[in-house]
Formats: structure tokens, C-alpha cells, sequence
């Protein structure tokens, strides 16, 4: 049986990712401001690391998360199956 979006995981891994995106997004922020902190750098960096481990293993049991590059797709092109990661 194939995953799909209504997967429990499905659900479990992409708010895994939201967490970490979130956490990217202020870090990104605060080094704006605070060019020098090297924790807050390590921190980032430790989870660039594990968003792209999170991604490729949600892509290769869901489907890309973005287009245009940034996954792959098996066969046949998964890009235009829904839901998208935004939709649900």
C-alpha cells in the first residue's frame, strides 16, 4: 500500500518540519541583529542539518515538498498530486 497524505506519520513528520522551519526562520532573524553569536551560528547550522534529513525522508515516502529544483520526483511526476504540504 502506498503512503498517503492521510498517513498519521504523514502528519507527525510535517509538523516536525514546521517546527524546525520556525525555529530557522527566527534564528535567521536574531542573527540579523546579532552578527556574532556563535552559538546561535551552531544552532542554525546543527538545524540546516537535520531540516534537510527531515526533508529527504518525507520526500521519499510523500513526494517533494517545493518544486522548481528542489526535489526530486519519482515516477510518474508527483508534483501535481495533491494535497500539498500547505493544503492540509
Amino acid at each position: 500500500m502506498e503512503p498517503t497524505a492521510c498517513d498519521k506519520q504523514y502528519y507527525e513528520w510535517l509538523e516536525q518540519l514546521q517546527v524546525v522551519d520556525f525555529a530557522l526562520v527566527e534564528l535567521n532573524l536574531f542573527l540579523d541583529t546579532h552578527p556574532n553569536d556563535l552559538r546561535s551560528i551552531e544552532q542554525f547550522n546543527q538545524l540546516v542539518q537535520e531540516r534537510k534529513k527531515l526533508a529527504k525522508k518525507f520526500q521519499e515516502v510523500y513526494g517533494p515538498l517545493q518544486n522548481f529544483g528542489r526535489a526530486f520526483s519519482k515516477y510518474p511526476w508527483e508534483w501535481s498530486q495533491s494535497p500539498w504540504p500547505w493544503q492540509v
